[in-house]
């Protein structure tokens, strides 16, 4: 079974409970580390996410996957926050971030650049505006590989 169809069904099976609890859905990951496969579920919520949180989520989820078992692998379940770096997955993630340092990266270079690190000044019309240094560069969203919060030492 391939990494998106897994994440698809986990995002599925998750989602309802975390509606119902007021928890987000940061991200999905099945990855295989070593010869190890993780299974990470990145999780948050308004004031921010604890470990009772986390192990409260695990359990439904535990639960939830052995009874339907559709990994056909073992794997490690991990749930956690998205931390500092928080991914940017989706364009509402972008649109909250604004006012925010952010680390972009794109598809293919624009002003001669792939990646991208400053303050999130703007996201309207399908575009960020982002401040780095002296410079403000203009960023259509779907050039955008990968975002996520950045930490400005």
């Amino acid at each position: 079974m391939s990494t998106t169809k897994i994440k698809d069904i986990v995002e599925e099976m998750v989602q309802p409970y975390m509606e119902e609890h007021n928890f987000e859905l940061v991200d999905v990951e099945y990855v295989k580390e070593g010869s190890n496969y993780f299974l990470r579920v990145f999780v948050d919520k308004d004031g921010g996410i604890d470990i009772d949180d986390c192990g409260m989520i695990s359990e439904y989820l535990s639960e939830k996957l052995d009874n339907n078992d559709p990994i056909p692998t073992a794997y490690f379940l991990e749930v956690s926050s998205p931390g500092a770096e928080r991914p940017l997955k989706k364009s509402e993630d972008v649109a909250k971030a604004v006012g925010k340092d952010v680390y972009i990266t794109v598809y293919e270079a624009l002003d001669g650049l792939k990646e991208f690190e400053g303050r999130l000044l703007s996201f309207e019309n399908e575009e960020l505006l982002i401040a780095a240094g002296k410079k403000q560069y203009r960023i259509p969203y779907d050039k955008v590989a990968s975002a996520r919060l950045a930490i400005v030492f």
